[in-house]
């Protein structure tokens, strides 16, 4: 028999969901939501009508609630959040991880926040508004204050006793930190070394010296970068004076890895990264609503240059035939180069050493690209209507603008970087314009001037 993919699968406990809850059989919902791990339930809330949702989650083992949450998106967070009390959230999030719990706080109106705060004990408490002083997408934002430290100058044997006596490690433990009398930041030693390790052997002699502290104030993006260049499973975090604070593991990475992608393929549409699918009507209309609204300016930009050249469009309808063909081949040219400009300064491979080399690198992309395409029209054109000035005219549009399409494909990203904005956000509308604009131009301008 086949195998069942993992996207066929989360259909059909979707469906068997689904079909319980309409009819009723909401004991049965609740034995199958038991049966199922924290990231499906998530799944299926997310993928589930927000009136479906209040009746899932109160058929969600309590247990299971802050686990549940953690894999939840933003959006779907914060509907699940406003039919929870605050002291109930505050019981939900003892089985929470810091840095997950202080994620789903920084969600909640300051009231709430407040109240989920009082109601915590004093070392929970503590260690939440520790992780709660950093910026959101910094390295102290998203790290996990539950980790094992030791001292330099105690034997194996001593640490081995300690493990036995705690009698757990905190999860994706790989390597325990050594630190001083004041907290300071000395090195790791592997969870591995401790094992095979004799036991009257000096902790200070297992010591990683070379593993690389990450500082609290690090943007999440270069956490993940860091992670891919050295292979790290988890790392420290320290402050400015170099004492430890927590740490970083893998499945926060992985997080910031699909968030990454997934905000950055939604903002090439104008949408939040959070955006839930199930949203209501009305929400999902306004939060669209904004970059229609300015697809529309730009749009009518593009329609006004076409207003300056009406004496000609009305002499020769050909034109008017032809006028979207140029700026329609410009965007996709430029869209191209966007995208792979995007990707590349998320991948932190353009900087200001080699943004020249690229632009010069898309230009001549650009110019051949034009030359090309220029040449083929030209030739369709002029066979077509049998006027060759017509063709000549056309293949001058396509190459000035495919040629305009690669630099601004490159420029527009760049400079939205520069001056912090979102390159996927907004880089797609301001391209269009570009090529839309000179696309028009460039072929009813020359049309003027030969044509007429």
């Amino acid at each position: 028999m086949p195998e069942i993919s993992e996207q066929q699968q989360n259909h059909q406990r979707l469906q068997q969901v689904n079909q319980a809850l309409g009819s009723g059989m909401f004991v049965h919902v609740r034995k199958l939501l038991q049966n199922m791990p924290a990231y499906d339930i998530a799944l299926i809330l997310e993928s589930s009508h927000p009136k479906s949702r209040a009746v899932l989650w109160q058929l969600i083992d309590a247990d299971n609630h802050g686990e549940v949450l953690e894999e939840l998106n933003e959006e779907v967070r914060k509907g699940i959040l406003k039919t929870i009390r605050p002291e109930k959230l505050a019981e939900v999030a003892e089985g929470m991880d810091v840095d997950d719990l202080a994620e789903v706080l920084r969600t909640l109106p300051d009231s709430v926040y407040q109240e989920v705060l009082s109601a915590m004990d004093s070392q929970d408490r503590g260690r939440v508004e520790a992780a709660l002083s950093f910026e959101e997408d910094t390295a102290g934002g998203i790290m996990n204050t539950d980790t094992i430290t030791i001292r330099p100058d105690v034997t194996v044997d001593v640490v081995l006793r300690y493990l036995r006596l705690r009698g757990d490690l905190p999860e994706a433990t790989d390597s325990f930190y050594v630190v001083d009398g004041k907290n300071h930041f000395i090195g790791a030693v592997s969870l591995a070394a401790i094992i095979t390790a004799k036991p009257e052997v000096i902790i200070s002699t297992l010591i990683d010296k070379d593993i690389e502290a990450i500082q609290a104030h690090l943007s999440e993006s270069d956490v993940a970068q860091l992670f891919e260049k050295f292979d790290w499973f988890s790392a420290p975090v320290i402050d400015d004076k170099g004492r430890l604070l927590g740490r970083i593991t893998i499945d926060d990475v992985i997080d910031i890895i699909r968030e990454d992608a997934e905000r950055s393929m939604m903002s090439m549409a104008g949408l939040d990264g959070e955006a839930d699918t199930f949203a209501p009507v009305l929400k999902s209309t306004q939060q669209r609503s904004i970059w229609l609204g300015v697809n529309l300016i730009t749009a009518l930009l593009a329609v006004a240059v076409s207003s300056m050249f009406e004496g000609v469009l009305s002499q020769l309808a050909i034109l008017a035939i032809l006028n979207s063909l140029v700026p329609s081949m410009g965007g996709v040219a430029g869209n191209q180069t966007l995208t792979l400009v995007i990707r590349a300064i998320a991948l932190g491979h353009v900087g200001d050493s080699n943004a020249r080399i690229l632009i010069q690198k898309e230009l001549a992309v650009g110019f051949l690209n034009g030359v090309i395409w220029a040449v083929l029209i030209a030739g369709v054109v002029a066979i077509w209507q049998q006027n060759l000035m017509l063709g000549g005219v056309i293949a001058f549009a396509m190459l000035m603008n495919l040629t305009a399409a690669g630099i601004a494909g490159v420029a527009i990203p760049l400079f939205l970087k520069r001056i912090n904005i979102d390159p996927a956000l907004a880089g797609s509308v301001i391209l269009t314009t570009i090529t839309d604009v000179v696309g028009i131009f460039a072929f009813l301008g020359t049309a003027t001037l030969f044509l007429t």
